[in-house]
């Protein structure tokens, strides 16, 4: 794997990315909480657009990954300006494919943007995890320790949820109101995912202005939706999108 290029944003972040270039739109991949550009479902993404020689960016938000800053310092509004100065960064329209968080800010990025938008798709999209997501001790604790430290299966490190980020977030919620997006969205999840019920998906659908909104729901899908089979899914939904 190459060394990634890095972005200078006009807030003065330095973001690493890996770009492909090829037909657009260009596919534009968010990660997760505590995830970065080298997961499983970023690579196959990549290797698959390669395969269909289209363009693809995949990129670190500011302190995650291999893009310099302290992961404990960031915001939810931090990483939506991120995915905005990505989106900038390229031309002629995006399609956005977020997966968990990175459903949170491919809606918020969609919306700061939405002349750019040819479709979204979101992977067990977590829009509002700070108000549905923590138990009321899990708040209790964040507001008087500034931090919650858990465990997680995902990896080896603990999960760490700042009160920056808890507060950050509580300004971004958007499930409470129309979500006014007009592109093609596509929301994936699995009904066994133990982090992000699978409800969240049939909220956005809900909220979501487009009428041209699509849940599919994998039946023994796990939050990562990660397996063989999942990505198959995850590709011929992209490709639909690409090729409407």
């Amino acid at each position: 794997m190459s060394d990634p290029h890095f972005l200078a944003t006009p807030a003065g972040r330095r973001l690493a990315h890996h770009r492909r270039v090829g037909r657009g739109p260009t596919v534009i991949f968010l990660p997760g909480y505590m995830s970065d550009m080298e997961g499983s479902k970023a690579l196959a993404l990549d290797s698959w657009c390669e395969g269909q020689g289209r363009a693809f960016l995949r990129f670190d938000y500011g302190g995650c990954g291999v893009s310099p800053g302290h992961f404990e310092d960031q915001g939810l509004a931090d990483w939506r300006e991120d995915a905005v100065a990505m989106i900038d960064s390229v031309e002629g329209p995006v399609i956005l494919v977020g997966s968990s968080m990175g459903g949170w800010i491919m809606l918020l990025a969609a919306l700061a943007r939405p002349e750019r938008i040819a479709g979204l798709i979101g992977i067990a999209a977590a829009p509002d995890f700070t108000d549905w997501g923590f138990s009321a001790s899990d708040k209790a604790t964040i507001a008087r320790d500034g931090r919650l430290v858990e465990e997680t299966p995902y990896g080896e490190q603990s999960y760490v949820t700042t009160r920056i980020f808890w507060d950050s977030g509580e300004s971004l919620k958007l499930l409470g109101a129309e979500i006014p997006i007009d592109a093609p969205v596509r929301l994936l999840h699995g009904q066994a995912d133990p982090d992000v019920p699978f409800d969240i998906s049939l909220r956005i659908a809900e909220r979501l202005r487009s009428a041209d909104v699509q849940t599919i729901l994998v039946k023994d899908g796990d939050h990562r939706l990660s397996r063989p089979q999942d990505i198959v899914l995850l590709t011929a939904t992209l490709s639909q999108l690409l090729e409407a």
